[in-house]
């Protein structure tokens, strides 16, 4: 493997940014929309073509700047980081179609703001897929926070100013008070925050500062939303429904778990934190929260709560698949952020035409919906079934590594709380499917006839959800990347 030194992972991360002149100066409504859609286009293309020099197992990388010996802004394209920046720059696009329908058909205001922070949120995202140290990493993840507060306090009224506080106090506290120093400390052992395979070498320091160092990473790193540093995401909910979408599928929920595999296999190192027992401590609190989360769910009437706490649990798995520290277990992990991704956006779009085309948020009221809204609850059901994990969605083959890394583990029960929460997240899914489409005539709350969103709200999702089956059979090259990057 060599490193290919180019200007492409900058052009890349920077090609959100050129969206944001566009929108801002826009006289109309399209020509607005058409710089959101050209920058995600263009973003696409630029990853697209790093693909296959890492693919044959180079990395790129570019120096930024020397801010401290060791620790340099920098840019390193590996296999781990492709996985999120395809993820974010494929499903970005999707978004920006379907905001433009709900974010018309709903009249909201500050639409030029909304698209303008979006764009800052994908180019933060990819800046973190992309970072070569935890010092990167570290500023574009504070970035994130602070551009994607506008996003969830978006309504300007009560709930969602107090959305934002309570958003900015997990997101921005912890990675002040927890984060910092512990970059700090580490800064302090090694002289370096460079990125190594097998992790920097920390081994020198003391059992119960490496401890407490990983603890401070594990819970700093409060986008991943492990319990108890979840509560943010339920209330984010006020947000709309693109924003819930871009917060639970593209952008920070998938920034939080990268940040935890990257301290995991880059800061630490799976051996290190094996000596330690710290894999048994990931371990616990991803296996508390994957079951906690979803028995929350079942309780959740509004349907974006419950599939907030469907996300919570989910993020889990992937914390979970890096607990686990061996091979099958960290493949199905960087898989899962895919195919969790196509998932979880399809049925937040689903959430999102259902309110725009009926005004509808609680699931106890969508009896017959169905047959009012036939697209939509099809590609909800195909999406639940990645959520849940059966064949033949893309859920299927990440739950399934992590089973076998499970078993690979000799951690049967652990296996079995891995399957207990898959039944968990039939039993909150499914039955919304089962009464959209089969709730007895004389209960439904919606009858005929067929009335669906916009169809800037509908294809996207339609494409979303045909993607979980399509990812099924073609899962590279999201499945190769995971297994090279898992070495």
């Amino acid at each position: 493997m060599h490193g290919i030194l180019s200007l492409h992972p900058l052009l890349a991360v920077a090609a959100p940014l050129v969206a944001i002149p566009g929108i801002l100066s826009a006289r109309t409504a399209n020509i607005r929309e058409a710089w959101s859609l050209g920058a995600a286009l263009l973003l696409l293309g630029s990853v697209a073509g790093l693909v296959p020099a890492v693919l044959a197992g180079h990395t790129w990388h570019l120096v930024l700047a020397d801010v401290l010996p060791g620790a340099p802004l920098a840019l390193r394209v590996d296999a781990m980081g492709l996985i999120l920046a395809i993820v974010a720059s494929v499903l970005w696009g999707f978004t920006t179609i379907y905001s433009i329908g709900y974010m018309r058909a709903s009249r909201e205001h500050a639409q030029s703001r909304f698209f303008s922070f979006f764009a800052v949120a994908i180019f933060c995202t990819v800046g973190v897929a992309f970072s070569a140290n935890l010092l990167t990493m570290y500023l574009f993840y504070e970035l994130l926070s602070f551009s994607t507060y506008p996003l969830v306090a978006h309504h300007q009224d009560e709930a969602g100013r107090a959305a934002g506080r309570r958003y900015l106090a997990f997101i921005v506290g912890s990675s002040i008070g927890l984060v910092l120093p512990a970059m700090v400390a580490i800064y302090q052992l090694t002289g370096t925050l460079d990125f190594a395979a097998g992790g920097i070498a920390l081994t020198a320091a003391p059992p119960w500062l490496l401890t407490t160092l990983f603890v401070l990473l594990v819970f700093g790193f409060a986008k991943s939303a492990l319990m108890p540093m979840h509560a943010w995401l339920p209330a984010a909910m006020t947000a709309p429904t693109p924003v819930s979408a871009l917060l639970h599928a593209v952008a920070v929920v998938k920034v939080g778990v990268f940040c935890l595999l990257r301290v995991v296999t880059g800061v630490f190192g799976p051996q290190t934190l094996k000596g330690l027992g710290l894999d048994h401590l990931l371990i616990a609190v991803a296996a508390t929260t994957m079951l906690a989360a979803s028995l929350i769910a079942l309780s959740q009437d509004g349907l974006k709560r419950r599939l907030a706490f469907s996300t919570i649990g989910q993020l889990a798995y992937i914390a979970l698949g890096a607990g686990l520290m061996n091979a099958a277990g960290l493949a199905g992990s960087m898989l899962h952020i895919a195919m969790h991704a196509c998932g979880k956006i399809t049925l937040f779009f689903c959430a999102g035409a259902i309110f725009v085309a009926t005004g509808e948020k609680y699931v106890s009221r969508m009896g017959g919906i169905g047959r009012r809204m036939p697209w939509t609850m099809a590609a909800f059901f195909l999406a639940s079934l990645s959520i849940i994990g059966i064949p033949p969605t893309g859920g299927f083959l990440s739950k399934w590594l992590l089973l076998g890394g499970c078993l690979d583990a000799g951690q049967w029960l652990l296996a079995a709380a891995l399957l207990a929460s898959s039944l968990l997240n039939a039993a909150y899914l499914l039955p919304i499917v089962y009464n959209a489409w089969f709730c007895p005539p004389e209960q439904a709350h919606y009858h005929g006839p067929v009335q669906e969103a916009p169809l800037a709200c509908v294809v996207p999702l339609a494409i979303t959800a045909v993607s979980c089956v399509i990812l099924f059979f073609f899962p590279d090259p999201f499945l190769t990347l995971a297994r090279m990057a898992a070495r």
